[in-house]
């Protein structure tokens, strides 16, 4: 049997894990809303990312369904500073000539990074008890890595489109 500690961290970090997850999520959305904006050459990626906000704001209501299961809510301003930051970073990449480039390269990385901290959710939600948490973590973790599959496999195909435009004199970014 656990010990009360155990349970007791086990718990904490996985609530801080998911408000965590739900302000990442924040994030995305920012990120995503200022790249969408941009994509009028890169109508595959456009789609996609739109396809994917709509998941995202599904994740974030899974992640307030467990939270409120365990008796515990999102943490307002870690949402906000998430928000803030993800815009701060997209807006970063506008005035850069190849912002498709740069955006595909972080939206990579963020993807992976968001799939590592589902899968950290999961483990926490399974030496914790919290079976009712795992499927729905799951059906998050599986759209996270739909999103690292379709960015993987677009990345020659948008860097490709991005030297042909490039070399035709045309606006490459958007």
């Amino acid at each position: 049997m656990a010990s009360s500690a155990r349970i007791e961290t086990v718990r904490d970090l996985f609530v801080t894990g998911l408000r965590n997850a739900h302000a990442l999520e924040h994030q995305a959305l920012a990120l995503m809303d200022r790249q969408i904006e941009h994509l009028a050459r890169y109508a595959e990626v456009e789609s996609r990312l739109r396809s994917h906000r709509g998941e995202t704001e599904r994740q974030i209501e899974r992640l307030e369904t467990i939270l409120a299961g365990l008796g515990e809510t999102h943490s307002a301003l870690k949402d906000a500073t998430m928000a803030f930051s993800g815009n701060l970073a997209a807006i970063a990449h506008v005035f850069a000539p190849d912002e498709i480039l740069k955006n595909s390269f972080a939206n990579f990385a963020f993807e992976n990074f968001e799939a590592a901290s589902y899968k950290a959710l999961i483990t926490m939600a399974e030496e914790g008890g919290y079976a009712e948490a795992v499927p729905l973590l799951r059906q998050t973790l599986d759209e996270e890595l739909a999103m690292v599959r379709f960015l993987d496999e677009t990345l020659p195909l948008v860097v490709t489109k991005y030297i042909t435009l490039r070399a035709a004199g045309d606006t490459a970014s958007h």
